[in-house]
């Protein structure tokens, strides 16, 4: 036993994993948590005005300004912002029916606008910033525009979305603006809004929000089509919190101090991320860096100064933080000094970057560092099922959180579609009657479309183990069935740190193929001539990586047990994954089917009777 596996976990202070299952007949299970939900509030601002009330100095939010000092919120402020800007919503006429859309990313003034409808119970839709900014023909953001049908619109440096606006007919449609101005365009400044009294009008309003008025309208990321409108309602909202809540002792004990970067449009940072710092009286920091090359070096910077209670990211983030606090003492030193645990989202954290980090956090404090995990989706609030116990490794979601039921629907070799019942899921979507039909069984289960199996079959209450998502798995030309979900794993593991992502290919083939992104810097450095590393190009045609990743999947091929998890080939690709082209989300998270479709002409030099020198053959 090495020292790092010997080292204990840091104890958390949830209640012990526990679970109760029904067993029918035909195979399916119904899994459920013993754990009592309790009472939630109606409307998640109730949280905000709480600790506007009780603690009303502490900072909410904060965000880099241009100078790059913080610039601070305090919750009694926001609860003043959000109570003017609500009685500007309820002057306009905003309602269930003329909706707040929101353009633009994270920012103290996107969370003003956003708790100001909420309290007086207007939808708000924020939209991912890549439509307007990324895409050039939007659209999506004419798809979503027309499903929502905004009362009003909202969006900070408007210069940067004139474009975008104008591919919009926004008759009867205000557009309200925080920062630079929109050239010639008639807008209305934030301050407008901020600067209105409020009146008694908003504590009426405020009270007459219930359970099921709709909070939120959020937008899927449309893998397989248009993105679709998720109605959120605040029993969602609410509930999921509480769900949360109840699975710990003391977890309101110390407010946390979190960095986030993920997108507030995305149900996991403005849902799940954002409202448990609203429930806690907690402080976010909004990080303005990115996983991607030029942008990371922002959220190193902010880590030197920001020690998080907890960290939560995408798992490709972990391994670039990784990358960074194995080099760097002072920033190790910052990271681990009051950090509680870590989490992700899904299961896509691959083994090798679970083990980076248990090192590093034994180095720093002598201690193991719990993993902690959730899964869901937007249809959910986020929140389904979380691992609330410290394991060793990665991929396992845990189980079900109180008040929440899962079915588990056979499908093949200890494999189960998993199916979601509860308070925290929604309604259906906006204006499709048709795919809120499908998207439920016969008993009210949400169809979410993950597989998963027991981590231990003869104890339920290790949790669940993610098989990934069932409309992704295909069959070789073998018949075999490929599990994509896990093979990619397996792989990114097997190769790292040579590999960031990867999508795998072979369906009505043969043999399985790999399309992969490269770490550009871990294969720079596997370079000897310094002309052949200057570009993402000449780096993935580099022999001597070239033969590195053909040796790394050999080994992974060598503890195969068939067909269905050997690589035979793969591709190295310059080229980064296109949030346009929808082959990646704004959290980070590759789309399989968005990028071989993509990228087909790779595909078929993949499969080629003769493989051209781009080809990685493998043993």
């Amino acid at each position: 036993m090495t020292a790092m596996s010997a080292a204990p976990f840091r104890p958390l202070s949830a209640l012990p994993p526990a679970v109760d299952v029904e067993r029918r007949q035909d195979g399916t299970l119904i899994l459920r948590c013993p754990y009592p939900l309790g009472d939630y509030e109606s409307n998640i601002v109730a949280y905000l005005r709480r600790w506007a009330s009780e603690t009303p100095d502490r900072i909410m939010l904060a965000e880099r300004g241009c100078d790059r000092s913080w610039r601070k919120i305090a919750y009694r402020e926001m609860r003043e912002l959000a109570d003017a800007i609500g009685q500007s919503l309820l002057d306009r006429g905003l309602n269930r029916d003329r909706p707040l859309m929101i353009l633009s990313g994270n920012s103290i003034a996107h969370a003003a606008m956003t708790l100001g409808a909420l309290t007086v119970g207007v939808p708000v839709a924020p939209v991912s910033p890549a439509y307007s900014l990324v895409s050039t023909d939007y659209a999506k953001l004419r798809h979503v525009f027309g499903l929502v049908e905004p009362g009003m619109i909202f969006i900070e440096r408007g210069g940067r979305f004139e474009r975008a606006l104008a591919a919009l007919d926004l008759r009867g449609v205000e557009i309200v603006v925080a920062g630079s101005p929109m050239g010639d365009r008639r807008v209305t400044k934030l301050e407008e809004l901020t600067e209105t009294p409020p009146t008694e009008a908003v504590d009426l309003a405020f009270g007459q929000v219930g359970p099921d008025t709709v909070a939120k309208l959020l937008f899927t990321s449309g893998s397989t089509g248009q993105p679709k409108g998720v109605i959120n309602t605040q029993r969602m909202l609410c509930a999921n919190q509480m769900m949360s809540a109840a699975l710990w002792r003391m977890e309101d004990a110390e407010p946390p101090v979190a960095l986030d970067w993920m997108p507030w449009n995305h149900t996991m940072a403005g849902n799940a991320s954002f409202n448990r710092i609203l429930r806690q009286g907690g402080t976010l920091y909004i990080d303005d860096g990115r996983p991607l090359p030029g942008e990371y070096e922002k959220t190193i910077a902010n880590l030197r100064e920001i020690s998080p209670t907890a960290y939560s990211t995408a798992p490709a983030a972990f391994a670039m933080l990784a990358d960074a606090l194995e080099r760097d003492d002072g920033l190790r030193r910052s990271f681990f000094r009051r950090l509680s645990h870590l989490g992700y989202g899904g299961a896509s954290l691959p083994d090798e970057v679970w083990q980076r980090f248990q090192t590093l956090a034994v180095q720093e404090t002598g201690m193991r560092l719990p993993f902690l995990c959730g899964w869901g989706s937007t249809e959910t609030a986020p929140g389904a099922t979380a691992l609330y116990w410290a394991i060793e490794g990665s991929g396992n979601i845990g189980l079900p959180i109180p008040g929440c039921e899962i079915k588990m629907v056979p499908v093949a070799e200890g494999r189960y579609e998993l199916r979601v019942r509860g308070p925290n899921v929604t309604p259906g979507y906006l204006r499709r009657p048709d795919l809120t039909a499908a998207a439920f069984d016969e008993e009210g289960f949400y169809r979410i479309g993950d597989t998963a199996r027991f981590a231990d079959p003869a104890d339920p209450a290790k949790g669940l183990q993610f098989t990934g998502r069932a409309t992704e798995d295909f069959k070789l030309l073998t018949a075999s069935w490929v599990a994509v979900g896990p093979l990619r794993l397996a792989i990114l593991d097997a190769a790292s740190p040579l590999l960031r992502d990867a999508v795998i290919a072979g369906q009505d083939r043969a043999v399985v193929g790999l399309l992969a992104w490269p770490n550009l810097a871990a294969c720079r450095d596997l370079i000897r001539d310094p002309a052949a590393r200057e570009t993402p190009t000449d780096i993935v045609r580099a022999p001597e990586v070239m033969n590195a990743v053909r040796a790394a999947l050999t080994r992974h091929n060598a503890g195969a047990t068939g067909s269905a998890t050997r690589v035979a080939r793969a591709i190295l690709m310059a080229e980064p994954p296109s949030i346009e082209a929808n082959e990646i989300t704004d959290k980070g998270y590759v789309n399989q089917s968005a990028t071989l479709a993509r990228r087909a002409a790779l595909v078929d030099r993949l499969y080629a009777a003769e493989p051209d020198p781009s080809v990685i053959v493998v043993a």
